[in-house]
């Protein structure tokens, strides 16, 4: 598990528009790096949206959602519920393995690997100043509010 002070890893992703996002393209600002198992879902769509709704709220806090969903379905989500930040598709799940979020899952008996749904806010510094394993989708929204307080 990532520590709060530790550098946060590299993020170079694709988005819902097809536009290469990473991490360094948001040096000097906050960021919260929220991680959810597959768009259009209904706890990805309720975290999702919390963090939509609350957006105006943050400041200069960017916020930045990462799924193993391609960006054409990344799209169809962002324009679905009108998400004003990038949804970055991590197909290969390479950034959830750096983040210890890719786990193993299980669901009815079955197990398969699967993205733990987590949020990290990470500092005008790159480092980590939270990190939420095992978040429930309407705690997101609350959480950042209240670290950004």
């Amino acid at each position: 598990m990532l520590a709060v002070g530790k550098k946060a890893p590299a993020i170079k992703l694709l988005d819902q528009d097809g536009n290469t996002v990473t991490l360094a393209s948001y040096a000097g600002r906050r960021v919260l790096v929220y991680f959810y198992p597959k768009a259009d879902t209904p706890g990805c769509t309720q975290q999702s949206c919390g963090l939509r709704d609350i957006a105006k709220k943050i400041g200069d806090t960017a916020i930045v959602g990462i799924s193993p969903d391609a960006p054409a379905k990344q799209k169809k989500f962002a324009d679905k519920f009108d998400l004003p930040f990038p949804l970055l598709a991590d197909t290969e799940h390479v950034v959830a393995e750096k983040y210890f979020v890719w786990k193993k899952k299980s669901m009815y008996g079955r197990t398969y690997m699967g993205i733990e749904r987590s949020a990290f806010l990470i500092g005008v510094d790159g480092k980590i100043e939270h990190a939420w394993y095992k978040v429930s989708p309407k705690d997101t929204p609350a959480n950042l509010l209240k670290a950004l307080k």
